[in-house]
């Protein structure tokens, strides 16, 4: 394996933990973790339409959004990375479960990301949820 084959493993599994912080971030609800995913900047799209957020803004709104649920638990996988230089597309599936005392709300989708290349690693600076399902109980 040379050193470009190398590089491209190393991307990959970092790419693939800014989607594990990411999910760990938001289940933990730890601010710090969830803001180490993302550039200053990003364009978010979990409802069909994009919206331009400074990212502590999209982080406020998120956390509020997740204020709504006890617990949530959120599985990422099926990892799809396509790494060109400094930038890549990413995309995952998601199984994302939102808990409360008397109810669950589940949701099913995909993720299809851009990331950047930053000094302190990839981040996310176009984050896109698809939900395929989800269901009430």
């Amino acid at each position: 394996m040379d050193k470009a084959q190398q590089q491209m493993v190393i991307d990959r599994f970092e790419i693939i933990d800014v989607f594990n912080r990411y999910a760990t971030g938001v289940d933990k609800r730890d601010k710090e973790i969830y803001r180490s995913c993302f550039t200053d900047e990003l364009l978010v799209n979990v409802t069909g339409e994009n919206v331009e957020y400074a990212t502590e803004a999209w982080i406020e709104h998120a956390f509020t959004m997740l204020g709504n649920f006890e617990k949530t638990q959120h599985i990422i996988s099926n990892h799809s990375i396509d790494i060109n230089g400094d930038t890549a597309d990413a995309a995952a599936y998601v199984q994302a479960h939102h808990f409360n005392k008397d109810s669950k709300w589940s949701v099913w989708g995909n993720y299809s990301n851009k990331l950047t290349r930053t000094p302190e690693g990839w981040k996310i600076n176009s984050l896109t949820l698809t939900v395929e399902w989800n269901e009430t109980s």
